[in-house]
């Protein structure tokens, strides 16, 4: 089976064409950062005129790229939610008049799942249960999954994504937009023990994850030592190396030390880390440790498809068409779209005592 995946959640347009759900034919992604960059973040409104103007050439350079017509399509995948509104809605109309027009079925795809899914290309099967970190500009969630297509919520952030925080304090230190690349680059130039930022702590004791306090002391450490913002990136000085190593190993402990616990306490065979801050080098160190500590496999995307791609949309598609899943034209976007269908506890996760209930 061919599916055609298009992704348009955020600040990508993206489309691929992907046999039989794990063999990749063609992954084509137009990025917007350079649009974006001098508003230091993303602007709804150009992002969906961007999308409107990339999407056709974008899908006929995937459909060129891995050389087929379009008449050989046998399915088209595409992403509903979440994201912004416009941009979703440029892909999700897309993909429902190019489906219609073929008569062919159609599914939308949940945006975090997808990143779930972009693990399977590079990896052995997952073997189930398994425990998954998707981390993103986004989104920071960690989702018990029993079996293949069953998902719980079991840990979550309470304010900022991950990788928003990196935005953030990128921001805050003259480093420009996105903040990810830098922040790791500038990184492994500075001492992580330099400053000990805080770990938030849940009041309720829930495990999840908080990074709003830890912009704010980030702020409150830069004004009170006088550190001066950057021009750019490249004249950064050792006091700004320093803060984004330390903050960049607070970020992580605080991933890790929950992924950890809940490992313990979950009995995953499998560990995953997928999502755009996937791509940053001193996260997959500290993960791949903790698996090797707990003797468990943990599977990563390859960078390219850590960030967001129409492949992962198009595997995770091909799982559910496989399923005899459908979409009906009535279809639209779900700006608040979730994943979780594992509303209640089975057998297994109350001998494990799990309470966590989100």
């Amino acid at each position: 089976m061919l599916v055609l995946g298009i992704e348009s959640s955020c600040d990508e347009t993206a489309a691929a064409v992907i046999k039989d759900g794990k063999r990749i034919l063609s992954s084509v992604i137009s990025s917007q950062i350079e649009l974006h960059k001098p508003f230091g973040g993303v602007v709804p409104e150009l992002a969906s005129r961007e999308h409107l103007e990339k999407i056709e050439p974008i899908v006929r350079e995937a459909l060129s790229k891995a050389e087929v017509s379009v008449k050989d399509i046998d399915a088209v995948a595409v992403t509903q939610g979440p994201g912004l509104i416009g941009s979703l809605l440029v892909g999700v109309c897309y993909a429902k008049a190019l489906a219609f027009a073929l008569d062919v079925p159609f599914i939308g795809v949940n945006h975090i799942e997808g990143h779930l899914y972009s693990v399977v290309f590079e990896n052995p099967p997952v073997e189930y249960p398994a425990l998954a970190l998707i981390v993103s500009g986004g989104h920071t969630n960690l989702f018990f999954v029993p079996e293949e297509g069953v998902y719980k919520v079991v840990s979550r952030t309470r304010d900022d994504a991950a990788g928003e925080a990196f935005d953030k304090v990128a921001k805050m230190l003259g480093l420009g937009y996105p903040g990810g690349p830098v922040i790791e680059k500038l990184a492994r130039e500075g001492d992580k023990t330099k400053v000990k930022f805080p770990i938030a702590k849940i009041s309720d004791g829930r495990p999840d994850f908080s990074f709003s306090g830890l912009k704010t002391a980030v702020s409150r450490y830069v004004r009170e030592n006088q550190i001066e913002p950057a021009a750019e990136a490249k004249t950064a000085n050792q006091a700004i190396k320093d803060v984004a190593a330390s903050f960049q190993a607070t970020v992580i402990k605080s991933l890790v030390v929950t992924m950890e616990k809940l490992t313990r306490e979950l009995a995953p065979k499998t560990l995953i880390v997928a999502g755009g801050v996937a791509c940053n080098g001193a996260l997959r160190e500290a993960v791949e440790s903790l698996g090797a500590k707990s003797g468990l496999p943990v599977y990563f995307p390859s960078k390219h498809l850590s960030t967001d791609n129409a492949a992962m949309i198009a595997a995770a598609g091909y799982f559910h068409l496989r399923r005899g899943a459908r979409s009906d034209l009535q279809m639209t976007a779900d700006v608040t779209m979730r994943l979780q269908n594992f509303e209640n506890e089975d057998a297994d996760l109350k001998r494990k005592k799990v309470r966590y209930r989100l």
